[in-house]
């Protein structure tokens, strides 16, 4: 028999139970969300970055259009590769473990690519930094869904891809600033020690759900169980998404759009501008911080406007299509001042704020316990247009040189331009195609 001493040690020692009965705060939720999306910031300038140091690039590496476009594209054929098992890990293993690593893998690419002056090893860096990184957006989204309403996920998918979109204009006018001031290779080495910093906030703070912090989770119940689920049954979820529709239609349709947009923003716009229009590095990289600004604030607006109508297909498929109309007066209407270019290039970027839909659109047309396969395949279908459109565009472009350089660097005409912009123009009309035959979900889970 206990004695009343012992029956209070016992009862003492015994664990309290969690409670689970309040939502989490609000501050906690952004907290969280935030730090996520603050990597998927650092993807999208180091994305992008290349695109103002075309010069220093092909003079340091003595490459010409086609080899920096593939220096380029290997941050893309990692990051797209690599979206498969993307959408399987943030399933089982977690956000919080990905994005820590994710971070990490990043900065070690960066510094990578940023010291060698070997053309292979720094294909092989942008490689790792494109691997590391693909983790990035699927981390958001997957934290959204269990920190956040399921009402505000198109608005929050939005408001990553404006995230998303300020590293790209980072990485215009005051990343190329610093380049003109410290070098490229030493911005490029602060950069990654930024990344790192990331890495370490993520180990700190990101929960993968609030039920770790003893608060009530939005997660669907089927997503819950779905977490505990082994990788095998996603990888054949994965082949399941695309039996499908919308799935395969939009897989296809997003490459035409954010193809066209980072592969002109992301690489090429700069080099056209400037020999188009006669304006140096600065002043063209001006206008691709333009179209960045202008997808950047249209992407949580489309997805807050779609969710308030109640529909997602007008609003793609509209956008889409005045995007195709804004890429093809841009490269063949000669007569246009640049003031009048730079007019119309951000009404084109505006109306490829609907290319965020996309992961709303297909989310709602496959069961819910998928949620992180079908996001990764959707990135996926986003980063093979500028996959293959930059390398396409520099092949063109290398075929028409005239042999032209000046400072080290080739320099290219107008015309072929005009002849490698085809690839773009073609792929976003398939899109607006591909988008007409989606079917509607209303804003409404239908699988």
């Amino acid at each position: 028999m206990k004695t009343p001493a012992q029956s209070a040690v016992t009862t003492s020692a015994a664990p309290l139970p969690v409670l689970k009965s309040k939502i989490p705060p609000p501050w906690l939720s952004w907290t969280v969300w935030i730090i996520a999306a603050s990597f998927y910031l650092a993807a999208f300038y180091l994305r992008v970055s290349p695109a103002v140091m075309t010069s220093e690039l092909m003079r340091d590496f003595g490459i010409g259009a086609v080899a920096l476009g593939q220096l380029s594209a290997f941050y893309y054929y990692a990051y797209v590769v690599l979206q498969i098992p993307t959408g399987v890990l943030v399933d089982s293993w977690g956000a919080r473990r990905l994005l820590v690593l994710g971070a990490i893998l990043a900065a070690a690419g960066v510094f990578l690519f940023g010291s060698t002056s070997n053309f292979i090893i720094a294909c092989i860096g942008r490689a790792l930094v494109g691997g590391a990184t693909a983790v990035a957006w699927v981390i958001t989204l997957k934290l959204a869904t269990h920190w956040f309403p399921p009402r505000l996920f198109a608005t929050l998918s939005g408001l990553g891809l404006m995230i998303g979109n300020i590293g790209a204009l980072m990485a215009q006018i005051p990343l190329r600033l610093l380049v003109e001031h410290l070098g490229w290779r030493t911005t490029v080495m602060g950069s990654g020690s930024i990344v790192l910093v990331l890495g370490v906030l993520a180990a700190l703070v990101v929960k993968n759900d609030p039920s770790e912090r003893g608060f009530l989770t939005y997660a669907p119940l089927a997503l819950q169980a779905r977490d505990r689920f082994k990788s095998l049954d996603v990888l054949r979820g994965f082949r399941r998404i695309f039996g499908y529709r919308n799935t395969w239609l939009i897989f296809l349709a997003q490459g035409g759009i954010v193809g066209a947009l980072l592969s002109f923003t992301g690489l090429w716009g700069v080099p056209f501008l400037k020999v188009r229009f006669g304006v140096e590095s600065t002043r063209a990289a001006g206008v691709c911080s333009v179209m960045i600004v202008c997808w950047a604030l249209a992407s949580p607006i489309c997805g807050n406007l779609s969710d308030r109508i109640g529909r997602r297909k007008p609003l793609y498929l509209g956008g889409t299509v005045i995007a195709a109309v804004g890429w093809i007066v841009m490269f063949y209407v000669t007569a246009l001042s640049l003031l009048a270019f730079t007019v119309v290039a951000a009404l084109t970027s505006i109306a490829s704020g609907s290319v965020v839909l996309g992961f709303a659109y297909t989310k709602e047309s496959v069961p819910v316990q998928f949620l992180g396969t079908i996001s990764g395949a959707i990135n996926m279908g986003n980063m093979i247009g500028p996959m293959l459109l930059q390398p396409g565009i520099g092949w063109v472009l290398d075929r028409t040189w005239s042999g032209q350089t000046a400072s080290g660097a080739r320099v290219y005409a107008v015309g072929g331009f005009e002849h490698a912009f085809i690839l773009v123009v073609a792929w976003i009309v398939i899109s607006c195609i591909l988008i007409s035959f989606t079917k509607e979900t209303r804003c409404r889970q239908t699988a």
